[in-house]
């Protein structure tokens, strides 16, 4: 089975307010994550904040994280970088601590071209030796893959799969057609937007890469497991359970929401890293409740503590 399979939880990175990871609390984090028998795990992708951390910090992210699982569940690492030589290095080093995979977007301040980017991940393919996971994130690269492009890339050893955002028209099954019609049936479509992941499932496609599941991973993984069983009846109702925490998360980004669930849920007590904010307290507040939606609605989370008014 590919590793780019199922549904795959990516985890926060907790970090101190230099960019120190807190590697304590990062391995209880994943424990969750292996407990609740999630497909894969995403480490050091959006979530997980590796745009605010340095070379060093994301190389004892991964190094944990494999301790942490000690293979029993993939682990699907970030190394976008904005030089090439960078993230070549960083896909050195994940190899090295042992990872699965790697996920690679196309990180840069300057508008790339569809050449440059291709040169990009063959070269970091090529170097990583390992199975590479085209991360399709527009909404922070400002690069979007084209068809033709996702299809060359397809082509090349090494490169398996794409994670791709929701369709802006909400037509994942028409989308999925046209990707598999240009790469072939061994490449693995999957997608991000956790709004849509169980759509996304449902509709045919390989993975649902999910922000919530690295927090809430047995409630995340019942409702994928329900959409790629096709229970339709099952997915609307754990659906609607989520859906206090999808508006949360398309209001005020998933990154932040993220960071106040691990605080309400007290899982770790680590704000965003800079210039990121916390959110305010009445956003907190809304946490709470979409938490204890979430619990009524039968998916089991712990207990929300109150919310702090210095916070």
């Amino acid at each position: 089975m590919s590793i780019f399979q199922g549904l795959s939880a990516f985890s926060i990175t907790p970090a101190d307010t230099s960019g120190v990871v807190d590697t304590a609390v990062l391995s209880r984090l994943l424990y969750r994550i292996v407990d609740a028998k999630a497909d894969s795990i995403g480490l050091l992708g959006s979530t997980g904040g590796y745009a605010f951390l340095d070379k060093e910090q994301r190389r004892r992210t991964v190094e944990t994280a494999m301790e942490t699982v000690s293979g029993k569940v993939p682990v699907i690492v970030g190394v976008g970088a904005m030089r090439t030589s960078d993230a070549i290095e960083l896909a050195l080093d994940a190899k090295s601590a042992g990872a699965d995979g790697l996920l690679l977007a196309p990180v840069s301040y300057t508008p790339l071209f569809e050449d440059e980017v291709f040169e990009h991940f063959v070269a970091v393919a090529e170097a990583g030796q390992l199975p590479l996971c085209i991360y399709n994130n527009p909404s922070t690269t400002r690069f979007t893959f084209t068809l033709d492009l996702i299809a060359r890339l397809s082509k090349v050893d090494n490169i398996e799969a794409i994670k791709m955002p929701l369709p802006t028209g909400g037509d994942v099954a028409s989308e999925l057609t046209s990707l598999r019609s240009a790469t072939g049936p061994d490449f693995k479509v999957g997608y991000s937007g956790d709004w849509g992941g169980a759509e996304a499932l449902s509709s045919g496609g390989e993975a649902w890469y999910s922000v919530v599941a690295g927090l809430l991973p047995s409630e995340a993984l019942a409702l994928a497991r329900a959409a790629q069983a096709g229970d339709a009846t099952e997915v609307a109702r754990l659906d609607a359970a989520f859906r206090p925490l999808w508006d949360l998360f398309k209001e005020f980004g998933s990154f932040r929401v993220m960071y106040a669930i691990a605080q309400v849920l007290d899982l770790c007590d680590v704000d965003p890293p800079r210039p990121i904010l916390p959110l305010s307290v009445h956003a907190r507040e809304r946490v709470v409740e979409a938490l204890v939606h979430l619990e009524t609605a039968r998916a089991v989370v712990p207990k929300p503590r109150a919310t702090s008014p210095s916070t």
